[in-house]
């Protein structure tokens, strides 16, 4: 190999070479830790993350509620949901945002789901996340049932835990934007630009509302 190629290769790996992590705050608009709000970061120079993101989500319906409430995936991500109640259910999605469920102009699905009988596993059926942005979920039977699948085109993105934390790993050095979502913040939070290096760095995020409490 010559030294303009091996000049090259070393160049391109460069970019790769050099990555930082960053932990997100995020807050609710009275100060507190909010729980599972999505934090995407979108850096300006390539990356491989630590961890790729899901491209296979298992969502369950037991006892009036989607299981978890909040999943991240990947865009093309296949989502499998199971019905553990003994009655049917549907499972209708569509773009969170969107005043009533639109599969037609959203493009969401929509999906039947047998009860669970007895002494045998819960009905399941298949659909696949093609678009990135939050997607509601809901049932047409049950209205009180909501979900959500929040579909990220940056491979850089987590849940908030109780503490509202996101530790995100191995994020390429240099201008990064950092996006927040939640499920009750109905107007998008705007975003904020941090620069990645190799010291960890820390960001806090606070959205304007106060989240419901989710029924245990």
């Amino acid at each position: 190999m010559n030294k303009t190629l091996i000049s090259l290769a070393l160049a391109a790996l460069s970019s790769y070479a050099t990555a930082g992590n960053l932990q997100v705050l995020v807050l609710d608009k009275e100060g507190k830790p909010v729980a599972d709000a999505v934090v995407v970061v979108v850096p300006v120079n390539k990356g491989v993350p630590k961890a790729a993101l899901p491209m296979q989500v298992t969502i369950s319906q037991e006892k009036m509620r989607f299981i978890p409430a909040v999943s991240v995936v990947g865009v093309g991500a296949k989502g499998s949901f199971v019905n553990n109640d003994p009655w049917e259910h549907h499972v209708r999605a569509s773009a969170a945002g969107i005043a009533q469920f639109s599969t037609a102009s959203s493009g969401g699905f929509e999906l039947r789901i047998d009860g669970k009988p007895d002494g045998k596993p819960g009905k399941a059926a298949d659909a696949v996340f093609e678009k990135a942005g939050a997607v509601l979920l809901g049932c047409h039977i049950h209205g009180s049932m909501r979900g959500h699948v929040y579909v990220s085109d940056s491979p850089w993105a987590l849940l908030t835990g109780a503490d509202g934390i996101a530790n995100l790993e191995q994020i390429p050095d240099g201008a990064a934007q950092i996006r927040v979502w939640h499920a009750d913040q109905l107007l998008d939070i705007a975003p904020q630009q941090t620069t990645v290096s190799a010291t960890p760095g820390k960001a806090t995020m606070q959205l304007s509302v106060v989240p419901r409490r989710r029924r245990i």
